[in-house]
């Protein structure tokens, strides 16, 4: 659906969308939520998780104050992070897995729900532009492991030792007190996930991650899956996870947030919901800090975590700043 400059509205159909939310908004076998088409002056718009969303946010406002996509803009945002030696928990200079090895998860979505992710993937810088690739260049969506790897390397990617002095400090050290657990830190700022809207009003939106340090090897969250930690309707609006992946994923958690706007709530609502979902489904919240962002198609954003501590960044022509987001308990 198209949104033009006269009313839109999108029909909602109770009976189909039963199993996917209980919401006093849908009072009715059929309802109609008008959509307001975004305006021009409120265009472009980015988003993105923690204080690091900040320079991934300026990155990705370049492309989009000059006409770019919103595609261009999630890549080349989320790139920024990767490639930060001092980030611990996003590609280059992220925590390894318990055995010493540093493996990144990514994934990408355009305005047509073209798609392209990786998982378990080691040696490469920017796992995000991979994820691309996949989606521009292969009938796939997701590669993994020693299979992504080569790919990466087919398409001109240069090998990158990942493991900083840094971060291979802080794993020896972590070898010597853990009894060879992982870290699960509600404080963990574990990710980062990017939403845009372009002048043209087309959502795109990117995630990615070196995941739970001193996971198991072999360990993937949901940063690299589709509806979990990343989902995009063109029709509706984007969200994206951070947090412990395993809980997201239990909930499908992206794609969940994404229906609760196009059943009418808006992104603070959707995202306190799925939220809610997550806390209903673990009896032991010690340490499950997940948060959600969420951006509809009529530039609205909003946020919602299990912890406080959650903020995301927001860039557009007139406000460039951290959103404490709003949470269900105190740590």
């Amino acid at each position: 659906m198209k949104m033009k400059s006269r009313r839109n509205f999108l029909k909602l159909t109770a009976l189909g969308t039963a199993a996917v939310i209980t919401n006093p908004i849908i009072a009715s076998t059929q309802q109609e939520v008008e959509l307001t088409p975004i305006k021009s002056s409120t265009k472009p718009i980015v988003i993105s998780t923690w204080n690091h969303g900040m320079e991934a946010n300026e990155a990705s406002w370049k492309i989009l104050s000059k006409g770019g996509t919103a595609l261009d803009a999630v890549e080349a945002g989320v790139r920024i992070t990767e490639s930060d030696p001092n980030n611990t928990s996003v590609g280059l200079g992220g925590l390894p897995d318990r055995d010493g090895i540093v493996t990144l998860d990514a994934c990408i979505m355009d305005e047509n729900n073209q798609c392209g992710a990786v998982a378990f993937l080691q040696d490469i810088e920017n796992p995000i532009s991979v994820a691309r690739k996949v989606m521009e260049e292969t009938q796939h969506v997701m590669l993994v492991g020693e299979g992504a790897r080569q790919f990466a390397f087919e398409k001109g990617f240069k090998k990158t030792n990942l493991l900083t002095k840094k971060s291979k400090e802080q794993w020896e050290i972590w070898k010597e007190k853990s009894k060879y657990q992982p870290i699960i830190n509600s404080e963990n700022h574990d990710t980062i996930g990017l939403l845009a809207i372009d002048e043209k009003g087309n959502l795109s939106g990117a995630c990615t991650t070196s995941g739970m340090a001193y996971k198991i090897h072999g360990r993937v969250g949901d940063s690299p899956i589709i509806g979990a930690g990343l989902f995009v309707d063109n029709e509706v609006g984007a969200a994206c996870a951070t947090g412990v992946g395993e809980a997201v994923i239990r909930i499908a958690g992206s794609a969940i947030v994404v229906e609760l706007m196009r059943n009418g709530m808006t992104p603070n609502e959707a995202c306190k919901e799925a939220v809610s979902r997550i806390i209903k489904k673990h009896k032991d919240l010690t340490n499950l800090q997940v948060g959600f962002i969420a951006l509809n198609k009529n530039g609205e954003s909003g946020a919602y975590s299990v912890f406080n501590g959650f903020n995301y960044a927001i860039r557009t022509k007139s406000k460039n700043k951290m959103i404490d987001s709003k949470y269900y308990r105190d740590r």
